[in-house]
């Protein structure tokens, strides 16, 4: 069943049958944050909510010796060398549903790089985005990681590119099975102007060099921002509940 919102920024298609929608990231990181941290800490929810979680379309298993990475996943009776793998049965249900001079080219579930320990994975999803907005593929924000894996992080202009929303992962731990739920996000995906990173904005980055030389604004907004709540404690958490206000008052996106 198709779900569309009003003029979406971002719009994920599912292409794998029953595979986890993404869902709106969580302020408190599915209740994982510190108490303290999510109550007082603006700039840690922020970052947390900040675009959709994306999971793995299915559980599965990981192992790599430093050469050879093999694989299996629920329901398998086995484990299996990785060279590229297609998501099970998934190359028919493709072929079902594709135009007929699409067919035989179902996207793979999982590839090995050549870079040894370097997979890419698909989610299940295709991504398009809004024109002029990008999407940041990146892990989870402040989601405690896996000590067994990372993962790279990308832009993708998905307003120009349509396709896979993949991960790359570079796999750390050797001889022992990494595991992988989809019921654990993967990546989070983050909506981005593309003039937020235009060569034209980076490059006009500002430095004041010296206490010497703060202006005089500076100086009140450290007073007001950082001085002031240690003298009055009930100016605790001033902060968040002025960002909160502004955003309940005219930014749709960002909701409580």
């Amino acid at each position: 069943m198709e779900t569309r919102q009003p003029n979406p920024v971002v719009t994920f298609y599912r292409a794998i049958p029953d595979c986890r929608a993404p869902i709106r990231a969580d302020s408190s990181v599915l209740g994982t944050l510190p108490a303290r941290g999510f109550q007082h800490c603006e700039a840690l929810r922020s970052a947390s909510s900040f675009g959709w979680y994306v999971f793995p379309p299915i559980d599965f298993t990981l192992q790599w010796d430093g050469s050879q990475i093999i694989w299996t996943y629920r329901g398998a009776k086995a484990w299996y060398p990785l060279t590229t793998a297609q998501f099970p049965g998934y190359a028919k249900v493709f072929d079902r549903a594709a135009p007929e001079r699409l067919r035989g080219f179902s996207p793979p579930f999982l590839t090995a790089l050549l870079e040894p320990g370097i997979i890419q994975l698909w989610t299940g999803l295709m991504v398009r985005t809004a024109e002029d907005w990008s999407i940041l593929v990146r892990p989870p924000a402040n989601l405690p990681r896996s000590l067994s894996f990372d993962s790279y992080e990308g832009i993708v202009e998905g307003d120009r590119w349509f396709g896979p929303l993949f991960i790359n992962l570079r796999l750390i731990k050797t001889d022992v099975p990494i595991h992988f739920s989809a019921d654990t996000p993967l990546l989070q995906v983050q909506p981005l102007h593309r003039s937020t990173y235009a060569e034209e904005v980076l490059n006009r980055c500002g430095l004041v060099d010296g206490l010497a030389e703060f202006p005089d604004d500076a100086w009140s907004g450290y007073e007001e921002h950082i001085v002031k709540p240690m003298l009055e404690p009930t100016r605790a958490g001033a902060y968040g509940a002025s960002v909160r206000r502004r955003r309940r008052g005219g930014c749709p996106m960002h909701a409580e």
